[in-house]
């Protein structure tokens, strides 16, 4: 605790080193989905599909996910000041290589690159805000945390859409940039390093633990990306990747449940709270993500949306989420539930996927979004701090730590996840929605027969001759046979993840916990 109280800082250099550590985790979080409105002028740039394309996003979450449980060692081996700077110089360079990358397979590398360095900013930043409030200000800290983590993700796309719009899409990765210089100053002068237990000797250290997950997570990513386009298992790339990520996967759980050193502490996971809160910050991140992801693709490709246009539209649910976040920091402090208050975030969320599933046509106007997302950002400020609450509620001591690492983690993984999953589904669903169309394409179908036989008299109206108005007509039908069946796919990615949400409910207003508060502040050692 005296190593502790001796980081506190007053006055300006406060604000300074809290300022620079929410400057790190925004850049972190907003990256994460400042590419989503982008996606389809860089899937023509780069002449790749969208299933493809999602790779932009997902390797920069799976850089992420590797490095977060990996941020305490390495700080501690490193110096906490020294590693955050690097992290920023490294996420910055790669914003760099990312805005000048010609390839896919470039774009992969410097995006898992710059999650590398990014899993650091997230984690790292939590710890540095906590630890230079002093203890009887740490909630507040701690809302200004939340804040950046929940509203971070929501307001990446109006400003790619703003950015896309007006320039052109490297310019989402070079923005970070001048930011990134900064910032790193500011790490070097004013952020300090707590004193240290000895480091780890090379002997020491968990590489089995480190190469296994990356094995898993990384193979398993790839498999969810690349199922559906290469027919699963009938691909031998697909069969063995799958082989080799449940293998992997087995062989991290018996190596972090043996290991002396282990880079990931499984053992916390015994408590049964912590076990539940961490598939709710997965759930959480998974739903998060995942319709951040999807609105923007809806607008752009269904509605014929610019950019800009989609990412502005999110910004009155952020500022929803500003707004309640503190509102529900109070209710926790006055003895409300947890379990109360994520149990009614998840049935809101469930409430705002119906609402998207019943609303989603092929040409619905901008009115019709408004308080959809509204009741988006009031559900999402009603989940990160109840439900990081309750994962710790049964933890003690450096325990504490080990499972708010696992609940982060977790969010990134789910959104990581989410992603994948969705873009799979939606490459599948697309084509089995279009085969039920297609059915009612026949010639003795009256309705079809009116319909071509109207296009057909009005393309001749225009000049063309009887063959040429009947082909045109009939490209046009199929052209509205796509878009139906987009967005009939679409209908059901929101209906799924609102009965996912909705299936926890009862799961968190069952989960019991002990009437003792936890410190936050605590979960940062």
């Amino acid at each position: 605790m005296t190593e502790q109280a001796s980081l506190v800082e007053y006055g300006s250099r406060r604000w300074i080193v809290t300022l620079t550590a929410i400057v790190c985790a925004l850049l972190e979080i907003v990256d994460t989905t400042i590419v989503n409105v982008a996606l389809n002028d860089m899937k023509g740039n780069l002449g790749v599909t969208l299933s493809e394309i999602g790779w932009v996003v997902t390797a920069y979450a799976i850089g992420n996910v590797i490095v977060v449980p990996m941020t305490s060692w390495l700080s501690q081996q490193f110096g906490r000041r020294n590693y955050y700077a690097a992290s920023v110089v490294i996420f910055t360079i790669c914003s760099f290589l990312c805005g000048n990358a010609t390839t896919m397979w470039e774009m992969i590398l410097f995006r898992f690159l710059q999650g590398i360095g990014g899993g650091a900013l997230l984690v790292t930043s939590q710890t540095i805000i906590t630890e230079v409030w002093p203890p009887e200000k740490r909630g507040i800290a701690q809302a200004i945390y939340g804040l950046g983590v929940i509203i971070g993700p929501t307001l990446g796309p109006p400003l790619g859409g703003y950015i896309v719009e007006n320039y052109s899409w490297p310019y989402i990765f070079y923005i970070n940039i001048p930011i990134g210089i900064i910032a790193a100053a500011l790490t070097l002068q004013f952020i300090r390093s707590p004193k240290y237990a000895e480091k780890k000797k090379a002997s020491e250290v968990d590489w089995l633990g480190i190469i296994f997950l990356i094995l898993a997570v990384g193979s398993l990513q790839y498999v969810l990306e690349h199922g559906q386009q290469d027919d699963w298992f009938n691909d031998r790339t697909i069969l063995v990747l799958t082989v080799v990520s449940a293998i992997t996967a087995y062989f991290f759980i018996w190596r972090e449940l043996t290991c002396k050193n282990p880079i990931v502490e499984l053992r916390v996971l015994k408590n049964q709270t912590l076990a539940v809160g961490t598939a709710l910050s997965f759930i959480l991140g998974f739903g998060l993500y995942g319709s951040t992801f999807v609105i923007p693709i809806y607008l752009q490709n269904s509605l014929g949306w610019n950019a800009q246009q989609a990412g502005m539209i999110m910004i009155p649910a952020a500022l929803m989420t500003a707004f309640m976040m503190p509102i529900i920091g109070q209710l926790l402090q006055r003895g409300v539930r947890p379990q109360l208050i994520a149990a009614t975030g998840m049935f809101l969320f469930f409430i705002y996927s119906l609402w998207g599933y019943k609303i989603l046509t092929p040409n619905t106007g901008e009115d019709a979004f408004f308080w959809m997302l509204m009741l988006r950002g009031l559900a999402l400020s009603m989940l990160f701090i109840p439900i990081t609450t309750l994962s710790l509620s049964g933890l003690k001591g450096q325990q504490i730590g080990q499972g708010a690492a696992f609940t982060g983690m977790m969010r990134q993984l789910g959104g990581s996840f989410g992603i994948a999953l969705i873009t799979t589904f939606m490459s599948r669903q697309t084509a089995a929605h279009r085969n039920d169309l297609l059915t009612n394409i026949t010639p003795d179908n009256p309705l079809l027969v009116q319909k071509l036989n109207g296009l057909q008299q009005n393309f001749m109206a225009h000049g063309l001759s009887p063959e040429q108005a009947k082909a045109s007509a009939l490209k046009l039908i199929d052209l509205s046979i796509t878009g139906q069946s987009t967005v009939l796919t679409y209908m059901d990615v929101f209906l799924y993840i609102g009965i996912l949400f909705l299936v926890c409910v009862p799961f968190i207003l069952l989960i019991r916990t002990g009437k003792s508060k936890v410190d936050m502040s605590e979960a940062m050692h």
